[in-house]
C-alpha cells in the first residue's frame, strides 16, 4: 500500500532547518565582523605599535664612564675599548663543548672558564656573558669566519675601565665591577628614571670614588631604534639618541706627592692623612699595602683574589678609613686643649713627674729614660709626659674627656666623600653599658679611665679622625667635612661645580688656648721627640710623636722590641701642621709594628711637608732610609718637585707609557712654598690658595677585658727623643 508524503509539513520542516542554518551563519558571520571590528578599529594602535616592535628593537647605548683627574689634571681613571667574545647560554646547547670548540680558535685559559662560570651562576640564561675579552684583531678575524659554527656566540665592542698607575692611590679610587645579584635587586628600589639610565649597564663602582660618586660618573645612557629581521638579527638602524659621558672628577691629592709618600712606607703598613685645615680638601690619603683596582675591572680570577684576600697584611683594608688604631701620645695635645676650655686644668699649673702615676694599687708608669720632673702644660706635650696626662684624665672623668672629645671628632664620622667609613671608639660610661652584656662588664671602673690620658686603653681611632681633629684645632675651631673630590666638572659644558657639602659650625675655643696647643707642638719640633727629623726645616711646623701598644702587657712586663715578633711591636705615629704661624696643611701618620714614633711615622711626614710648603722632592738614597726607618732629616741632594717625572704607568695591554702632565697642568706642588719664619705666630694676611685646575669587613678591635680598679696592664706610651 503507498503511504502518502504530507508536502507541506516536510517543506515546513526543511524552511526551519535552512532559516536555522542561515541564522547559524549569519551569526557566525557577524562575530567575524565582530572581531574585525575589534582587531582593526578598536586595538589597531596597539596592535601596530606591538607589530612594529617585533620588527624594532630599541638598544640602550651604555655611556662612557667620566674620568677620573688629579688636582693637576692627570688622569688616574679612564676608558678603552675591546672586542669580547661572549656566549648567550639560552641560544647555546652544549656549553661546554661550546667552549672546547672555541678554545680551537682563540685562546681560552683556565682562568676564563672559571670565571665565565663564576659568572653564568650569577646570571640570567638570557644575558650574554664574556668567555674571553681583549681579544687581538687576528683572534676576531678568525672567529668572525667560523661564527657560522657558534649560534649563540658573538663579538661585541666593549668599554672597560683602566686605573694606568695600577695600585697607586687604589684605595682612593676604588674600582668598578660587574653588578651582583644583591646589587641589582637594590636597583629595583630606584625611581624608574634611574633605572632606566642603567639599562644595558652592566658595571658599576665597587669602593672609593667609583662608588662614592657614581651617578657623576656613570653619564646619561643613550638608544639606538634599529630594525631586525625575523630571526632578531640588526638590519638597518632608523633612529639614535647618543649617550652623554660621564662628567670628570677632579680630586684634591696630587698624584706625585701620592706616590711620593706610598714609596716612602717601601713595604710597611700603614695610613697617611693630610687635610688643607682651611677647607677641608684631602691633600694625600694613603692606605698601605695597596692593591691593582685593574685586577676587578674584568672580574678577578680566583688566584689573585685568594692572594689578596688572604694576606697577612690586609691589602684590600682601607687602613685610613676603616682602620682603627690607638692613638698613642698624639692624643695629648687634645687632652690639654680639654682641660684649658673645661677649666680642669690651668696651662701654667705644675705637676711632678717623678716616673710613675699610683692608682687603686697599680703603678702607671713612664717610659725608661723620660726627663720627669716639675710639668706645666706646655712641657707635658713637649717632653711628653705621662704622668702629667694620667692625672689629668684622673681629674677630667670618662664622661668629660668624651663630650669633649666628641666635639673635635673622634669616635664619630667625620663626613668624608668616601663609603664605608667607621667611627672607632670613643668610650664612656654609656657606650661600655651597650658595648658589654654581662653586669659587671657593663661598669665602668675609675682605673680604666688612666690610660684614656695617653691615647691608650680603649680608644681607637681612624687617621682620618686625628688628621680632622688637628685640623680643627689648628684653624681655631673652624671644622671641614674632609673632601677628596674638588671640582666636578660637566663633561658637554665643561662648566666646573664643587660638590655640595654639610656646613659645620665652628667650635668656641679662646684664641689662647689654640696658640698655647700651637706653640707647644712647635717646641716638640724644636726641643722635643721631632727634633732630629724636623732640623733644618724651611718652615715652621708643629709636631707630636706617638708610640702606641699593639698589644698589651702583664704588670711589670718589660716591652723589649727585639723580642717580640714583627706584628706585635708598637706602631709609630706622628701628627704635624704648618706652617705654624698660618697652617696650610694638617696630617696624621701611622705605620704599624714600626716603633717609636720619631723613627718611622716623623721622617714620612717631614718629606710630605718639605713636598708640600717648599716644593722640593727627596733624593733617591734619602727614600730609601726613610723606607728602612733609619732617616732622620733628610740626606742627599733634593730635587725640586716640578722637575721629577709622574710615577710610571701602564696602558690597557700592560705595556709601560711614558707619563707626561697634561698642557695646561699647574705644576705638581699642591701648595705654594713659603719663607721660613723663626718665631710661632699667626699671620693675620691670607695666603694664595692653591691654583685650580666588595671590601671584606675589617675585624673590629677588641676592648680590654675590665677589671675592678684599673686594666691589668696599664697601657704606657714608650716615648723617646
Amino acid at each position: 500500500m503507498t503511504e502518502l508524503k504530507n508536502i507541506d509539513a516536510e517543506l515546513s520542516l526543511f524552511r526551519g532547518r535552512l532559516w536555522a542554518a542561515a541564522a547559524f551563519v549569519l551569526c557566525c558571520f557577524g562575530l567575524l565582523v565582530y572581531r574585525l571590528t575589534v582587531l582593526q578599529i578598536e586595538r589597531h594602535d596597539d596592535l601596530a605599535s606591538r607589530a612594529e616592535n617585533n620588527r624594532i628593537a630599541v638598544v640602550p647605548v651604555v655611556p662612557n664612564r667620566g674620568l677620573i683627574v688629579d688636582r693637576n689634571g692627570v688622569v688616574l681613571a679612564n676608558n678603552y675599548s675591546a672586542y669580547t667574545l661572549e656566549i648567550t647560554p639560552s641560544q647555546v646547547d652544549d656549553v661546554e663543548a661550546t667552549i672546547d670548540a672555541l678554545a680551537e680558535i682563540v685562546e681560552i685559559q683556565p682562568r676564563d672558564r672559571r670565571r665565565f662560570k663564576r659568572l653564568r651562576e650569577e646570571s640570567k640564561r638570557f644575558e650574554s656573558i664574556p668567555i674571553r675579552t681583549r681579544l687581538s684583531d687576528e683572534e676576531v678575524a678568525r672567529f668572525t669566519a667560523q661564527r657560522f659554527r657558534f649560534p649563540g656566540v658573538d663579538i661585541q665592542a666593549r668599554l672597560f675601565r683602566h686605573y694606568p698607575y695600577g695600585e697607586l692611590a687604589s684605595h682612593a679610587l676604588g674600582y668598578i665591577g660587574r653588578i651582583n645579584q644583591r646589587e641589582a635587586e637594590a636597583m629595583l628600589d630606584w625611581p624608574d628614571e634611574e633605572q632606566a639610565n642603567y639599562r644595558g649597564t652592566e658595571r658599576i663602582g665597587k669602593l672609593g670614588i667609583e662608588q662614592s660618586y657614581e651617578r657623576e660618573l656613570h653619564g646619561i645612557t643613550g638608544f639606538e631604534e634599529v630594525e631586525t629581521s625575523a630571526g632578531g638579527r640588526a638590519v638597518r638602524l632608523l633612529r639614535s639618541h647618543p649617550a652623554t659621558p660621564g662628567n670628570t672628577v677632579h680630586l684634591a691629592i696630587d698624584i706625585k706627592l701620592q706616590g711620593l709618600i706610598e714609596r716612602l712606607f717601601g713595604s710597611r703598613r700603614g695610613a697617611l692623612v693630610a687635610i688643607d685645615p682651611r677647607n677641608g680638601e684631602v691633600l694625600a690619603f694613603v692606605s698601605k699595602p695597596t692593591f691593582d683596582p685593574n685586577l676587578f675591572v674584568d672580574g678577578i680570577d680566583t688566584e689573585s683574589w685568594k692572594a689578596l684576600n688572604e694576606s697577612p697584611d690586609k691589602p684590600l683594608l682601607n687602613r685610613a678609613l676603616r682602620g682603627t688604631y690607638p692613638p698613642g701620645s698624639t692624643y695629648k695635645p687634645f687632652m690639654a686643649l680639654a682641660a684649658l676650655h673645661t677649666g680642669k686644668r690651668a696651662a701654667n699649673t705644675v705637676i711632678m713627674d717623678n716616673g710613675v702615676f699610683v692608682f687603686g694599687g697599680n703603678r702607671f708608669r713612664s717610659p725608661a729614660g723620660e726627663k720627669g720632673g716639675p710639668m706645666n702644660m706646655r712641657r707635658a706635650i713637649v717632653e711628653s709626659s705621662n704622668v702629667y696626662f694620667y692625672s689629668l684624665a684622673n681629674e677630667m672623668g670618662v664622661d668629660l674627656i668624651h663630650q669633649e672629645m666628641s666635639a673635635l671628632g673622634f669616635g664619630r664620622l667625620t663626613g668624608i666623600d668616601l663609603r664605608g667609613e667607621v667611627t672607632g671608639i670613643l668610650p664612656s660610661t654609656d657606650w661600655k653599658r651597650k658595648a658589654y652584656r654581662r653586669p659587671e662588664q657593663k661598669r665602668w671602673y675609675a682605673g680604666e679611665t688612666i690610660s684614656l690620658g695617653i691615647g691608650q686603653g680603649y680608644n681607637t681611632f681612624t687617621m682620618l679622625q686625628v688628621a680632622t681633629a688637628l685640623s680643627t684645632v689648628v684653624s681655631d675651631g673652624q671644622r671641614f667635612e674632609p673632601r677628596l673630590v674638588r671640582q666636578i666638572e660637566n663633561v658637554v659644558t665643561r662648566e666646573r661645580r664643587v660638590p655640595e657639602r654639610e656646613p659645620q659650625s665652628p667650635l668656641v675655643f679662646q684664641p689662647g688656648h689654640t696658640a698655647l696647643i700651637r706653640e707647644a707642638m712647635y717646641g716638640v719640633t724644636q726641643e722635643g721627640t721631632s727634633t732630629r727629623v724636623f732640623a733644618g726645616a724651611g718652615y715652621t711646623s708643629g709636631g707630636k710623636t706617638g708610640t702606641a701598644q699593639a698589644v698589651g702587657l702583664r704588670q711589670n712586663e718589660k716591652y723589649v722590641a727585639s723580642r717580640v715578633e714583627e706584628s706585635r711591636r708598637d706602631h709609630s705615629l706622628y701628627e704635624a701642621f704648618a706652617p705654624v704661624e698660618n697652617p696650610r696643611v694638617a696630617l696624621a701618620i701611622i705605620v704599624e709594628n714600626a716603633g717609636f714614633g720619631s723613627a718611622a711615622a716623623a721622617p714620612i711626614a717631614r718629606r710630605v711637608l718639605d713636598y708640600l710648603l717648599l716644593g722640593i722632592y727627596p733624593s733617591e738614597e734619602d727614600i730609601l732610609a726613610v723606607q728602612q726607618g733609619r732617616a732622620a732629616a733628610p740626606i742627599g741632594q733634593s730635587r725640586p718637585a716640578a722637575e721629577v717625572p709622574l710615577p710610571p704607568r701602564r696602558n690597557a695591554f700592560d705595556v709601560e707609557e711614558e707619563a707626561a702632565l697634561p698642557a695646561d697642568a699647574v705644576p705638581a706642588v699642591a701648595i705654594a712654598p713659603v719663607a721660613p719664619s723663626s718665631q710661632p705666630g699667626r699671620a693675620s694676611q691670607p695666603l694664595v690658595p692653591p691654583s685650580a685646575p666588595s671590601q671584606p669587613e675589617p675585624p673590629r678591635p677588641a676592648a680590654p677585658a675590665p677589671s675592678s680598679a684599673a686594666p691589668a696592664a696599664p697601657a704606657a706610651s714608650r716615648e723617646q727623643p
